[in-house]
């Protein structure tokens, strides 16, 4: 008995050969010309008067044929196709992560869709920022954020001050010459805020991610081991179809 892990693996190889096939006859449906034809001889009227040689067109392409051609290549596609989507319908399987149950009974249509929606979510947490090892963080209630303690720098200001280079004497008056120096005039305290997640809880949630992806992707294997009874859905359908 064909299993569904097989039909899935040929059905990718089917479905392109049968697309590519169907659109070439589409395309040949599409030029009226190639299903004309003619045959073209000359009689003259009378017996020894100049004579032409005959003309023909040969039809290329069979309106009949085409259709008998689609429906055959086209049905191998619907059995295909049905043999997987009917043994779908009993492919589950339990998401089982460190030996507990995560999920009951879920079909491998779905386990499919989670794989996608967990690889998006992978690539979601990786992007997220972490905390700056630099800074010593806290978590602050009220803030709903991460902060750090307060910091203090000191604010100065450029201020021109005349230096003494001689003092005033009985016989030289006083030499001063005009320096900058920077003036302490006050400080700054600073409250670093981050909303950005500790290194250990993104590394964390990253292995749990990647844990359920293992165990939905190994769901999804084991369901799809049923059996899937071949179909043949297809010359029923174009026995209708094209049937007299």
């Amino acid at each position: 008995m064909t299993k569904l892990n097989q039909v899935i693996a040929v059905e990718k190889g089917v479905k392109n050969r049968v697309v590519t096939e169907v659109t070439e006859l589409y395309q040949a449906a599409s030029h009226p010309a190639l299903f004309e034809g003619f045959n073209k001889k000359y009689k003259p009227n009378e017996e020894g008067s100049e004579t032409f040689p005959s003309e023909a067109k040969k039809v290329q392409k069979n309106a009949n044929d085409v259709l008998k051609r689609a429906s055959s290549v086209l049905s191998e596609l619907f059995d295909v196709t049905a043999s997987k989507d009917f043994a779908n319908c009993d492919a589950v399987a339990d998401v089982v992560v460190d030996d507990k149950v995560l999920l009951t009974g879920v079909p491998a249509t779905y386990l499919l869709f989670l794989e996608k929606q967990l690889t998006d979510m992978h690539t979601l947490v990786g992007s997220l920022p972490v905390l700056d090892a630099a800074e010593n963080w806290v978590w602050d209630e009220n803030a709903n954020l991460f902060k750090t303690e307060p910091t203090v720098t000191t604010r100065t200001k450029k201020v021109q001050k005349a230096l003494v280079m001689y003092p005033h004497s009985d016989k030289h008056p006083a030499q001063t010459q005009l320096i900058t120096e920077d003036v302490n005039i006050g400080s700054w305290e600073q409250v670093k805020f981050s909303g950005a997640l500790p290194t250990n809880v993104k590394t964390n949630l990253l292995e749990k991610v990647e844990k359920l992806q293992k165990a939905v992707k190994f769901a999804r294997e084991e369901a799809n081991t049923v059996d899937a009874p071949s179909q043949t859905v297809g010359a029923k359908v174009f026995n209708w179809l094209l049937g007299a």
